[in-house]
């Protein structure tokens, strides 16, 4: 499942270098990750890089978009060109 910042989100700016994948970007007020790109570090790292540096806990599981660890592996490979 691809994550979600929600509007607690404070542009601290830790987050967007913090991603792998460059799924997080600025949106028009606050950042906003592409549900596209993101594979919760799946492939990269045991956990989540964002969320764990997130002083605010604004990231969480994207309900509308609903991934399996192993679609989220796929999803690396495709974005890494492992595929």
């Amino acid at each position: 499942m691809a994550l979600k910042i929600d509007e607690d989100c404070i542009n601290c700016d830790v987050c967007e270098p913090q991603c792998p994948n460059e799924a997080i970007y600025m949106g028009p007020e606050i950042y906003v990750i592409e549900p596209d790109k993101c594979t919760e570090c799946v492939g990269h790292h045991d956990e989540p890089q964002c969320m764990s540096v997130c002083p605010v806990d604004c990231i969480s599981k994207d309900p509308n978009h609903p991934e399996t660890e192993e679609q989220l592996m796929e999803k690396f490979k495709k974005l890494t060109g492992q595929a």
